[in-house]
């Protein structure tokens, strides 16, 4: 893998993450009690030998940058030699501008990819939960003598209008490629995985060609480019949104889960700190859960993630919920199918997922709040006493006081007071 850049695009806002992403990008926000989503891509280079990686950021990267470091949890730094690279967008005489797509990032660092002297350059979404080895692919694009080589996978065709749709012939070369049509023809995936000889990178890449799926391929393609596809059979979700997020953590926790983080041939690397065990008081019930290090329980867990430090009191009940760091869950609460963000406080007999009807969407955010899911943003202080339906979000930093009434209907939402949109406080990520 001597000859093989990775390149990881991790500027992504991530907006149909909802206030998940108000505070950090896409790519750091947590994932299975521990990791953060970057994590996965980042092992499975690390697990493929691959050792020379470049990762572009752009949107919120403070968190992002903090929690990679210098590279060590997945053998990246480097003395000497190349390890780990953290790039930002910069300003040019011919750039003003954010990144305009995943092509247009990889564009205007293509200086920096040439220096690397990489053969075959692998650009790789930094957003993505799964475990791929990537040396298979690697063979297989240099047998085929490709320009190019995507992976593929089959995806629900309820998924399909999100992705760029794929056909192909019997060597395995695309002879059909549609980006996120309405109506899709297959079931067959891009999985945002490529494999380029550099040669070809650097003659199909153009400023104008700013993104991967909807310019960069269809032009290879009419230009008699030599591109093919790769099957993938394992697990591989792409949580670009709150239900796939919930989902996709929930997997994890299955008896037998989709996506095994106990393999200890191939482990998930992540910056991690130091803390205590998780205690269990003797009041405790934790079932079908991922229990953190540093989490003191004493009421129930049930069909649940808890990241690290999370404390759930005497009496409390988590149910079909991600709780993510340091969070409080005070007596006689119930959280009931929530993802509650990092440094939330719950407070006594509080209920955060109320309601038998789970179709009334977010009056906020209509068509990212649709399933049943109530959101709490960082560092919200959720009143004793107060009951909160369903489908509701609670925007970061809101303050007990910031609430005009105990009881937030289904759809509805709590803001802080004099606030016109999300407020964000990214101390932290």
């Amino acid at each position: 893998m001597g000859d093989v850049l990775a390149v990881i695009l991790a500027g992504g806002a991530g907006e149909r993450l909802s206030i998940l992403s108000a505070v950090r990008s896409k790519p750091a926000v947590p994932f299975g009690g521990k990791f953060r989503l970057i994590d996965f891509s980042l092992s499975n280079c690390a697990n493929s030998g691959i050792d020379r990686v470049m990762v572009l950021t752009q949107y919120n990267p403070r968190s992002l940058i903090s929690h990679i470091g210098t590279g060590r949890p997945w053998d990246l730094e480097r003395i000497r030699g190349f390890g780990i690279r953290v790039l930002q967008p910069f300003i040019s005489r011919d750039k003003s501008d954010w990144y305009l797509g995943t092509a247009d990032a990889v564009f205007y660092n293509l200086h920096d990819i040439d220096e690397a002297g990489a053969e075959l350059v692998l650009v790789l979404g930094g957003d993505h939960v799964y475990k791929m080895d990537y040396r298979p692919m690697i063979a297989a694009h240099r047998k085929s003598n490709a320009d190019l080589t995507v992976a593929v996978r089959t995806v629900p065709l309820a998924e399909a209008s999100r992705m760029g749709i794929c056909a192909l012939d019997e060597d395995l070369r695309i002879v059909e490629w549609e980006e996120k049509p309405a109506e899709p023809k297959s079931d067959l995936a891009s999985m945002g995985v490529y494999v380029f000889s550099r040669a070809a990178l650097d003659r199909w890449l153009t400023e104008s060609a700013h993104d991967f799926g909807k310019d960069v391929i269809p032009e290879m393609l009419a230009g008699g480019a030599r591109v093919f596809g790769h099957r993938f059979e394992g697990y591989w979700r792409d949580v670009g949104t709150i239900e796939a997020y919930w989902a996709a953590n929930l997997d994890l926790v299955a008896l037998v889960p989709p996506l095994d983080l106990f393999d200890t041939t191939w482990l998930i690397h992540t910056r991690s700190e130091e803390r205590a065990p998780a205690k269990m008081g003797p009041w405790a019930v934790a079932r079908h859960s991922l229990v953190s290090h540093g989490c003191i329980v004493n009421g129930m867990v049930a069909n649940s993630v808890l990241s690290p430090g999370v404390r759930v009191y005497e009496g409390a009940v988590v149910k079909d919920s991600i709780i993510l760091l340091d969070t409080e869950i005070g007596p006689g609460a119930i959280i009931d199918t929530a993802v509650v963000d990092k440094f939330v406080k719950v407070g006594a007999g509080a209920v955060v997922g109320e309601g038998e009807d789970r179709t009334i969407a977010n009056e906020d955010e209509p068509e990212l709040l649709t399933t049943g899911i109530t959101v709490v943003g960082e560092r919200a202080r959720i009143p004793s006493g107060a009951r909160i339906g369903r489908n509701c979000l609670v925007e970061p930093s809101v303050a007990e006081e910031d609430f005009t009434s105990l009881v937030v209907p289904s759809g509805g939402s709590v803001r802080r007071r004099g606030a016109p949109g999300t407020s964000t406080d990214a101390a932290d990520g």
